[in-house]
Parts: structure tokens; C-alpha cells; sequence
């Protein structure tokens, strides 16, 4: 028996997705996740450019290259139909299909859609309840409006490079960006935050909006606790390395085998741990009794850790510190995280068909444990175009496909 997943909680919600990369997908990925039928429109013989971005590329039934690994991580349930919306005839297509959608994303630059009758203005007119979700790189007001942005740039023009990295004297030290493209996917999560807040309104009142998502706004808003550290010290931060700012011990220690992070919260935790160390000493030395003069201290204090955790194994003190209740885990390659046993209990890997694919997907479960409305994998990342016959055919059905797709418009 065929198991059919559950609605999910966006059941009924249509969302028209023009955006392409990474923030616009990840958020509308969010939403199909939670139940949102989304259909993502792609330009025909060629789709979201991260179909390209490759290697590595998965492989078609026949053994040629098919998309880019990096295209799964971000279309997880979605619907993928491909039309010019350059052509007068699919920029009508596309106004309709908003006109019977609740909810529009798109991260073309500043203006880049009024021309096709697709921006905020012309739809709300037509949908007067569309939410309609703009991500750019700067937001449609400032100086920078007009200017791409990506999220290279904006983790540098955002402050987070200069807290990432090796400190000045230390080998290796430079600005450094982090391993993914955080500021796109922390947008992705604010727009789709955003989306369910006007969805609400909009539900409530009757009443679209338009939500202005900018990736530089987002990446200052990352900042967290090193922009407030800013505004009450007067002092910008810089990197550190593995330490934290705010709190010792806080960072990778050696072990001799690899590495493990010992994160210490508070004063009993680092007592704590000094007993696990054999170390108490450690715990009464009135360089290390609270967390401020740890953190004065913090270069002696890495010296006295680290002498005691490279005579053990990761295993070794893993082990240790677990039974004392010290927060720690081993720095994992990202095959190993697959394979902590945390990991297989979670079912974090999420593996789906493709009829185009000579071997399944696979792609990282949503974090989001709802109890009676759990995120469900409907399909796998589509295939170009796989869904307009359907989707046009279902939503417009006077529309002649065969004209339109020997016109290119489809």
C-alpha cells in the first residue's frame, strides 16, 4: 500500500515562484515542504541557473549529466513549469497564474519585472490579496537599489567576514567567508517567516502586501550579539578564530585523533569539566572562577585544556564529558554527520525518485518536528518543464500548449 503523505499544514496555498539561485528557493522549498502547492517557473532549455552550477551533476537514465547537485538542495516538492516570461505571451501566462496564486517570490533586480506587467503594482491590481515576496540584494530604497547582490559580497559588505577567520598575526589570518551561503539562506528563512505573517493578514483583511527582502538587511540583522557588542562597547569585533567573544571555554580542543568542541555555558559546566579533566584545580583557580575572568584569561586557559584533552581520543573525551553534562561534540567532515547515530534516529536524509535518474535523490530533511502537521516529500527535485503540461493545462485550459511550445513561449 501506497503510503500518501499527510496535506501539511499550507495545504491550499498556491505559490507562484519566479526567483532562482538560492534565497527565493529555499524559502518557497520552506512553504512546499509545510504543504504549498509552488509552482517555479524556469526559463524553457535552460531553467534556474543552479541546474548549471556543477560538479558534481547527477546522472539521467542514460548516463549523461543531468542537473546539478546544488539544484536539489533548494526544490525539493515543487512543480516545475517552463516559460518565456520575456515573450508578451508568457508574461501574460505568468500574470494569470498570479492572479490564482496566493503568494508570489521573485529576486529580480530592482524593477526588473515592471516592464513585463509583473511587479508588485500590476499584480495587486489584478489579486488584491497576492502577497508578493521581492528578495534583492539591497531592498528597493538606498543608495544601492539598483545594484545586484550576492552573498559573497554581502557576507563581506555585512560585517561577517571581518569576524570570521584567523586573528591578525595568526597563520592563515584573512577575512573569511563562511561555507555556505548563509546570508542567502538565513533571507530564505526570513522571507518565508515574512510569507506566513502576510499570509495571515491577508486571510484576516483581504489585504496583500508587498515584502521588500534585502540580503545586506539580513546579513546585519546576523550579526546578532557581535552588533550589540558594538553598540554597548564601542568597539568593533574582530576575528577570533574558534573563540567566542563572550564565553571560555568556548572552541575546538585537540585530541589525538582529531578535534572536539567543548562549549561551556556557565561556572558549574567549566567545574564540571575540570573534574572530568581530572583536573579541579583548574576549577579553583581564581583566573578561571567565572566566565568574565575566563574570557580575560582565555589564552592560558586554552593552554591548560589542551594539554589534557591530546592525551585522550575524541571517543575518550566525548566520553567524559558526556557523563559530566559538558556540552561537546566532534568536529565532523560533512560525510560523518550522515553517519552519527543523532543523525540516522532523526532521518535527516530525505531519498526520492526521479523518473529521468538512474539513481534516487537524496537531500537533508526539514528540521521543522510539527506533531500533527509534519513536513512532507511529496517529489523529488523536478526535471525541467516536467509539470507545465499539467499545471497550464489544469490552471488555464485554453491555452493551446502545442502553439505556444512551437512558439518557444513554453
Amino acid at each position: 500500500m501506497t503510503n500518501i503523505p499527510p496535506p501539511g499544514p499550507l495545504h491550499g496555498v498556491r505559490v507562484l515562484d519566479l526567483s532562482r539561485v538560492l534565497a527565493g528557493p529555499w524559502a518557497t522549498q520552506l512553504l512546499a515542504d509545510l504543504g504549498a502547492e509552488v509552482i517555479k517557473i524556469e526559463r524553457p532549455g535552460v531553467g534556474d541557473d543552479t541546474r548549471h552550477w556543477g560538479p558534481p551533476f547527477t546522472i539521467r537514465a542514460d548516463g549523461t549529466p543531468g542537473d546539478a547537485a546544488y539544484f536539489l538542495c533548494a526544490n525539493r516538492n515543487k512543480k516545475s513549469v517552463t516559460l518565456d516570461i520575456a515573450t508578451p505571451e508568457g508574461a501574460a501566462i505568468a500574470r494569470d497564474l498570479a492572479a490564482k496564486s496566493d503568494v508570489v517570490v521573485e529576486n529580480f533586480k530592482t524593477g526588473g519585472l515592471k516592464k513585463y506587467g509583473l511587479d508588485h503594482p500590476s499584480l495587486s491590481a489584478i489579486n488584491p490579496r497576492l502577497v508578493y515576496c521581492s528578495i534583492t540584494g539591497f531592498g528597493h530604497t538606498g543608495p544601492r537599489a539598483g545594484q545586484a547582490g550576492y552573498d559573497y559580497m554581502i557576507q563581506a559588505m555585512g560585517g561577517l567576514m571581518s569576524i570570521t577567520g584567523q586573528p591578525d598575526g595568526a597563520e592563515g589570518a584573512e577575512p573569511m567567508k563562511v561555507g555556505v551561503a548563509v546570508a542567502d539562506l538565513f533571507t530564505g528563512l526570513y522571507a518565508s517567516n515574512a510569507i506566513l505573517a502576510a499570509l495571515l493578514h491577508a486571510r484576516a483583511t483581504g489585504q496583500g502586501q508587498h515584502i521588500d527582502m534585502a540580503l545586506f538587511d539580513v546579513q546585519a540583522a546576523m550579526l546578532a550579539n557581535q552588533a550589540t557588542n558594538l553598540f554597548v562597547s564601542g568597539v568593533a569585533p574582530t576575528r577570533m578564530g574558534n573563540a567566542h567573544p563572550n564565553l571560555a571555554p568556548y572552541q575546538p580542543y585537540p585530541c589525538s585523533d582529531g578535534m572536539v568542541v567543548i562549549a561551556v555555558g556557565n561556572d558549574s559546566q567549566f567545574r564540571a569539566l575540570a573534574r572530568a579533566l581530572d583536573a579541579e584545580s583548574l576549577g579553583a583557580d581564581p583566573r578561571f572562577l567565572t566566565n568574565a575572568m575566563r574570557v580575560q584569561h582565555r589564552a592560558e586557559l586554552a593552554e591548560a585544556l589542551s594539554s589534557r584533552t591530546q592525551a585522550l581520543t575524541i571517543d575518550q573525551l566525548l566520553a567524559r564529558l558526556e557523563a559530566a553534562g559538558v556540552p561537546c561534540g566532534p568536529v565532523n567532515t560533512v560525510d560523518r554527520v550522515f553517519e552519527e547515530p543523532q543523525a540516522r534516529a532523526r532521518g535527516l536524509v530525505v531519498e526520492q525518485g526521479r523518473a529521468d535518474l538512474g539513481h534516487p535523490v537524496r537531500t537533508v530533511a526539514s528540521p521543522i518536528r510539527m506533531s500533527e502537521t509534519p513536513a512532507a516529500y511529496r517529489s523529488a527535485p523536478p526535471a525541467l518543464g516536467q509539470d507545465t503540461d499539467a499545471v497550464l493545462g489544469d490552471l488555464l485550459p485554453d491555452l493551446d500548449l502545442a502553439d505556444l511550445r512551437a512558439r518557444g513561449v513554453v
